[in-house]
């Protein structure tokens, strides 16, 4: 049985989305969020005239690209607290998957142009801070079971990931980058476990004491 013209037309409408912006995401990792938009179009493999059509200008497809990837973060997070057995799990895979689709949104901050879009949208903020509050649920579960440490607060964890951000910045060698990613993270969630360590200085750091996208 052939599907009718109208269920094939929206198929198509949202593979060419689904392209459209996996292709914008890995270019804003590459480039910066400032590539021009005819190479998004080569790399979606679609002609420009489709890609206006879906999102008639740059600030369109900033703001769809970010709440695209947050919204796949948020995703493997709850999926991350429903299937894991440990909120220490959760929490280590949740970090893991999230690191390379937020890199993206925070590659976009670079650009004043986008760092205004994002700011100015709602429904960005929003699926942010579902994510803040799983975070904050996810620390505290981990260290009702003692396997996080004690003397941190979900505002650490925060800082670490947009430490991590901050120094990725695309290198050319994709298999390079996501070594240096892996490896910073193994880093990270070692100092994070509960174990003997140094001291903190300071306070534990509270969500609302860090700004994070």
């Amino acid at each position: 049985m052939t599907a009718d013209p109208e269920t094939r037309l929206r198929a198509d409408a949202r593979r060419n989305r689904d392209q459209i912006l996996a292709a914008a995401s890995a270019l804003f990792v590459e480039q910066g969020p400032d590539v021009p938009m005819d190479e998004v179009a080569r790399r979606a493999g679609i002609g420009v005239g489709t890609l206006y059509r879906r999102f008639p200008d740059r600030g369109a497809l900033i703001r769809a690209v970010a709440r695209d990837n947050l919204a796949r973060v948020l995703a493997d997070a709850r999926a991350a607290v429903a299937e894991e057995p440990t909120a220490w799990l959760a929490l280590v895979r949740m970090l893991r998957r999230s690191v390379p689709l937020q890199l993206t949104v925070y590659l976009a901050w670079l650009s004043p142009l986008a760092s205004a879009i994002i700011q100015d949208d709602p429904m960005t903020y929003q699926v942010r801070d579902l994510l803040v509050e799983m975070l904050d649920e996810l620390v505290r579960a981990a260290q009702a079971e003692g396997q996080l440490r004690p003397d941190i607060g979900p505002g650490d964890v925060k800082v670490l990931v947009s430490l991590l951000l901050r120094h990725l910045g695309g290198p050319p060698d994709e298999r390079a980058a996501q070594l240096v990613t892996d490896r910073a993270l193994a880093i990270m969630l070692d100092g994070l476990r509960a174990q003997p360590g140094s001291t903190l200085p300071g306070c534990p750091l509270s969500s609302d004491d860090v700004n994070w996208v």
